[in-house]
């Protein structure tokens, strides 16, 4: 069963979503760390629910709830994915999260994936600002942080995590930890500097319409380029997995982003680096990074980790692309069983946020 296609508001019942893919043979994989349970990284886990948070002005955004386990949450994780995704891509992480006691939840970001588009295709992610995601996330967090147990959380990938790094130095969000995947803190441009990029992304979005798309995806919209498992993964299992699910869920297929993110995009980056709002989180934040990284600036991540005051960071080579979470196994076991650690000593499930 395919599911239904959403509205540009992102509206949609979310009813008739398959639930699961009996008999999948690919897709199976075995839990990390440990290895202790297989896990079918192309069905929603039994104990999950989808559904729908309305935000204040009523766009409807897609979100997933593992409820926890039947006693005391060690706490509650609360994950973003990245530009383009969808929390289906990480399944196998939340439920690995959910299976360790935590009340997890994953939120797609308003205008991609399930939640809709605000550009004028299907396949083009566009945002008229990234206040609105975090206008969004703020007001998510405030909700769940009251129906869900503490200590809270906060997990991002990616464009994910620029938006979750900027709520938390803007103050929006109060999580005791951050744990940030490759965050999107700049992009692998070479050496030219981020304002004389912000220039020329402005210049494009007044000689053009700011909806359409900044690059090219493939003759087809909305098809995979043959090469794109070269910047994210070395896992090709668990690439096609993210193929089987657009196939499945077609409302998850997204392409290129318009000029208009990406220069919404440069300004947001511009805005983190202001002096002093870094270096006023307190919050204990873990990075996962890797300096094959061909999407995100690695040097502009490791810049922000000494700006940080409680920053600990993990940084692959080459065994790694851009989604660390989704690698083959020896780089993922490495990568959760660090976050293990991080999470052991910062949120030890005293059933609380303080």
């Amino acid at each position: 069963m395919k599911a239904p296609r959403l509205d540009p508001r992102g509206r949609g019942n979310g009813h008739d979503l398959p639930k699961s893919n009996q008999g999948q043979e690919a897709g199976i994989s075995q839990y990390s760390p440990g290895h202790e349970i297989a896990f079918d990284r192309r069905a929603i886990p039994a104990d999950a629910v989808e559904g729908r948070w309305n935000a204040s002005d009523g766009f409807a955004i897609r979100r997933i709830d593992w409820p926890g386990p039947g006693g005391a949450a060690r706490g509650s994780i609360l994950f973003l994915p990245g530009r383009g995704d969808a929390y289906e891509k990480y399944l196998e992480t939340l439920d690995y999260w959910a299976r360790k006691g935590w009340r997890v939840t994953a939120l797609d970001w308003r205008g991609q994936a399930g939640s809709g588009r605000l550009g004028t295709d299907e396949v083009t992610g566009h945002i008229p600002d990234f206040s609105l995601w975090v206008d969004d996330l703020s007001a998510f967090w405030s909700t769940w942080k009251r129906e869900t147990p503490g200590p809270h959380v906060l997990a991002a990938h990616s464009m994910g995590g620029h938006i979750a790094l900027r709520a938390l130095a803007e103050k929006r969000v109060d999580p005791v930890a951050l744990l940030l995947s490759a965050p999107m803190l700049g992009f692998t441009t070479g050496l030219l500097p981020i304002p004389l990029l912000h220039g020329i992304a402005m210049l494009m979005t007044r000689i053009g319409d700011p909806h359409r798309p900044a690059w090219k995806w493939s003759e087809k919209p909305g098809e995979v380029p043959a090469d794109r498992s070269d910047l994210l993964t070395h896992d090709r299992d668990r690439y096609a997995d993210e193929l089987w699910w657009r196939e499945h869920r077609p409302e998850l297929v997204m392409g290129p982003g318009s000029w208009g993110w990406i220069e919404r995009a440069y300004a947001s980056m511009r805005a983190l680096e202001r002096p002093g709002l870094l270096e006023s989180i307190t919050t204990p934040v873990f990075v996962l990074a890797t300096s094959a990284d061909r999407l995100v600036s690695p040097s502009a991540i490791r810049r922000t980790c000494a700006r940080l005051p409680e920053c600990e960071m993990l940084c692959f080579g080459k065994e790694a692309r851009h989604e660390i979470l989704r690698e083959a196994d020896p780089v993922r076991d490495r990568a959760l069983t660090a976050i293990d650690g991080f999470l052991d000593r910062v949120a030890p499930g005293t059933g609380d946020d303080g």
